[in-house]
């Protein structure tokens, strides 16, 4: 019953589609899934609206509400629309910066949104041509508007698209204005109402003097000019992975002072269908195979990849057997926050009180050590940068931002952009090589000194993929169970501490004592913690079918040549905490 019921409503959801106000292409696509006897592709199509989840508007693209396509894009748009008409009401003008990546129809999509912002009358700044993340997000803090969008899919397989939304200062939305912007959308019945036909004369191209004091307000961040003087030629592959980073973050290791540059001629090639990987993730290790292939024939120092648009950083470097091995982002961010703390305590910029950092919720604690021992404030916020951004735009003026970052890669080293870089986080991880080398370190020894002072980490991160309606349904179950039956040890050790942002309560299960959570709202994320360190976080994605687990185990590391029993220890810790977990 329930299941004919549910057809019966995507149906008439559906042949809604089918008239004069969607093309003809759209009509007949929907018509086919219409006619089809097996109804799970309607259903999959019309189940639901796309909404705003952490990383904006995502999803596959294709014909349906549930679908990224012209009509999706334009009613989220003029909702965006509508909202800011309503809330800057009191300005003379209205503007909005719109940036596309590598992606199939992010173009399209970009003259879409466009159109439908002027003819609300908005003012449209559009980039010329692909461009990163954070570079929108900095042309909308120095062009001084009011909002933004960039049409990306970050770093999900070719079949996806969607776009990331940006308030006045140049940070994806939050609350209150996520969910008002949803209700905007929500309240557009008919596509009727969505106003396609754009005013030309409201639409202004800009390109290359962006991209020029983007890269020269990069170039203030750095904290060592004389080590990358004196390793300047610094052997560093770099692969954008087919995306927008192929031009400017070379140009920006450049204006840095770097001089040996080596791209990996078959992933320069921009193309939305990305030939060479199955997915364009830096996090996967298949997705870095030809930059570590390079990096083999030309001994480099370094291996750099970013995503499809260029917000998340990935590294490879060499241990002490001068084999590669990848970087995760738990140690990125660590490494990150260790130089820009160190360096910046060496340099006499420390002033106690007013610095701190940021990170999430599911990221390495060892950052909060390094933090503690500097006497630098660190803020805990949930996964999302916007998140990030909001701390930064809460303390601004009033105290100095020094870092931020999360696991899945990303990190921002500076505050005149409001969302993960790798443009800037490149050109400050290459100052950090040539930094340690100066040291005559590698950045692999760097590493495992940062362990033997602040304690060991190793952390792992496990993805179960549930798609679609039933899948939804699954990971609802799931994290019903965790709660109802909640985990009692981890590998043998007993949890001490329980964290539900769900109802922002925390308990210790021994006591009974409970208290209260400190965060902006409730999120579906729970945590666990154990008596010998072991921390373990759980939560749906909010941008892709997925229950993710994130598990973090400590020790301590003594010497540098204990690395490597130490990581397979943990490793072997990791299998006995699945099977505490039911995985």
């Amino acid at each position: 019953m329930e299941n004919r019921q549910l057809i019966k409503e995507v149906t008439a959801k559906a042949k809604r589609w089918l008239t004069e106000d969607y093309d003809e292409q759209t009509r007949a696509a929907v018509q086919a899934m219409l006619d089809k006897e097996d109804k799970t592709e309607l259903i999959e199509s019309f189940y639901k609206d796309l909404e705003f989840g952490t990383g904006g508007l995502r999803g596959i693209m294709g014909p349906g509400s549930n679908r990224v396509n012209q009509y999706t894009v334009g009613a989220a748009t003029q909702g965006l629309a509508n909202y800011l008409n309503k809330s800057f009401a009191h300005l003379p003008r209205i503007s909005v910066v719109i940036g596309y990546d590598c992606r199939n129809n992010s173009r399209f999509f970009a003259e879409i949104c466009a159109d439908v912002f002027s003819a609300n009358g908005i003012y449209v700044y559009l980039f010329d041509d692909l461009r990163p993340t954070p570079e929108v997000s900095f042309a909308i803090r120095h062009l001084k508007c009011q909002s933004g969008v960039i049409l990306t899919a970050s770093h999900n397989p070719k079949e996806y698209n969607g776009y990331k939304a940006y308030w006045d200062d140049g940070a994806q939305v939050v609350p209150p204005h996520d969910h008002n912007i949803i209700n905007e959308v929500q309240a557009i019945k008919d596509i009727s109402s969505v106003r396609f036909e754009g005013n030309k004369e409201l639409i202004k191209l800009i390109g290359a003097e962006i991209d020029e004091k983007y890269i020269k307000q990069i170039k203030t961040i750095s904290l060592s000019p004389e080590a990358i003087r004196k390793h300047e030629d610094l052997k560093i592959v770099y692969t954008p992975i087919h995306g927008t980073g192929v031009r400017i973050i070379p140009a920006c290791l450049r204006a840095f002072g770097f001089k040996n540059i080596i791209n990996v001629p078959e992933q320069d090639v921009v193309s939305g269908d990305f030939p060479t990987v199955v997915s364009p993730n830096p996090e996967e290790p298949a997705a870095l195979s030809l930059a570590l292939k390079r990096a083999a024939e030309v001994d480099a120092d370094i291996v750099m990849a970013s995503d499809p648009d260029s917000d998340r950083l990935g590294i490879a470097i060499k241990n002490d057997r001068e084999e590669w091995m990848l970087v995760n982002g738990h140690q990125t961010a660590l490494i990150f926050i260790y130089y820009l703390i160190k360096r910046r305590s060496e340099l006499g910029m420390l002033e106690s009180g007013k610095e701190f950092i940021v990170k999430t919720i599911v990221t390495t604690e060892l950052i909060k050590e390094i933090a503690d021992r500097h006497k630098v404030d660190m803020f805990d916020t949930y996964t999302g940068f916007k998140w990030i951004a909001a701390v930064i735009r809460e303390f601004e003026g009033k105290r100095q931002y020094i870092g931020g970052g999360e696991e899945s890669y990303g990190f921002l080293p500076q505050d005149f952009v409001r969302d993960k870089d790798a443009v800037s986080s490149c050109a400050l991880m290459a100052e950090i090589l040539a930094w340690a080398k100066e040291q005559g370190k590698s950045l692999y020894e760097l590493l495992l000194d940062i362990y033997m002072e602040y304690g060991f980490s190793r952390e792992k991160g496990i993805s179960v993929v549930k798609k679609g309606k039933s899948g939804a349904e699954q990971i609802k179950s799931m994290m019903d169970n965790f709660r109802s039956k909640p985990v009692n040890e981890l590998a043998g050790s007993p949890v001490i501490l329980v964290k539900d942002y769900m109802g922002l309560k925390a308990y210790k299960p021994e006591s009974g004592e409970s208290f209260d959570l400190k965060m902006p709202e409730t999120s579906n994320v729970l945590q666990y913690f154990s008596l010998d360190g072991t921390k373990v976080s759980i939560r749906p994605s909010g941008t892709e079918p997925k229950i993710k687990f994130y598990i973090e185990v400590r020790d301590v590391l003594k010497s540098h040549s204990e690395y490597p029993a130490k990581c397979k220890l943990a490793e072997e810790k990791f299998k006995k905490i699945m099977k505490s977990l039911g995985l």
